[in-house]
């Protein structure tokens, strides 16, 4: 008989992959959210950076000056995984593990790769792949060992017809669990009709939602920081991400409908839109 318990802890942690059907919609930010929201809330949780040769989550997440490894240097068994692994420094319930800046995409080995992700699910509650964007090697390996996957996409005809290209390859690899992040809504905007409502996404992509992440520019303030905005709790993008963590973790959370008043972007009521499940 097989050993069952073995096989018990190797599928005791939750992989979680990250992507997005074009750059530039935000994916790696949300990536780096959602791990230190998961992490806040005490769960253990490691950040998977697999955007090897241009890698950005470690400036993120602030954490890019402690970079001695990286997950190429463990696939080569240049470096075990617990010398690449870095503590964050505000939680010690997140670890990050860096792309190589200097490697390209061939440099990855599936099956070590593989590997790798069964050894953090041995440790950790939540495994974050922040997968490369579009259809590529990088992606179709990042979404290899994933038990869910969120879409990243933002209010635009380009960035969601290039989401629904991926929902199709991923329901094509049987993915069933795919879940959507809107990022970068405008209200403004969508009432003038500069932009896609999230309705209008919804319909098209056919995908729960999981979260709206509204245009703001403490985003970019608090990225160039290295302090995720999940860290501000009083934030509208804070709620937001931390809406977004506890919808992860199974609670019930109604979704936020951002408005404009006076100029200044503000919540001013909450609204059952869609099942947040």
């Amino acid at each position: 008989m097989p050993d069952t318990s073995k096989l018990g802890k190797l599928m005791k942690g939750t992989i979680i992959t990250i992507t997005s059907g074009k750059g530039g919609v935000g994916k790696t930010t949300i990536a780096a959210n959602i791990s230190l929201g998961l992490a806040l809330k005490g769960k253990e949780t490691v950040a998977v950076d697999m955007d090897i040769g241009l890698r950005n989550l470690d400036m993120i997440l602030g954490l890019e000056n402690r970079i001695v490894y990286d997950i190429v240097n463990v696939m080569e068994n240049e470096a075990k995984l617990s010398q690449a692994l870095i503590r964050d420094k505000r939680t010690d319930r997140l670890h990050f593990l860096p792309a190589s800046q200097t490697k390209d995409k061939t440099s990855v080995k599936i099956d070590r790769f593989l590997e790798i992700m069964d050894e953090l699910r041995e440790k950790f509650d939540y495994i974050i792949i922040d997968s490369p964007a579009g259809i590529e090697a990088g992606f179709k390996t990042s979404m290899l060992p994933a038990d869910k996957i969120i879409v990243v996409a933002t209010p635009e005809v380009s960035s969601i017809r290039d989401a629904d290209r991926i929902i199709g390859i991923l329901e094509a690899n049987e993915k069933r669990d795919i879940s959507l992040i809107i990022n970068r809504i405008s209200y403004k905007l969508t009432r003038r009709g500069d932009m896609l409502s999230k309705d209008d996404v919804i319909q098209v992509l056919s995908i729960p939602l999981l979260g709206i992440v509204p245009e703001n520019k403490d985003i970019i303030t608090y990225a160039n920081k290295g302090e995720p905005s999940v860290l501000y709790r009083n934030s509208i993008t804070g709620k937001a991400f931390n809406n977004i963590v506890c919808r992860l973790l199974g609670e019930k959370i109604d979704f936020m409908e951002i408005k404009e008043e006076k100029g200044i972007l503000r919540l001013l009521k909450i609204f059952r839109g869609h099942n947040d499940s």
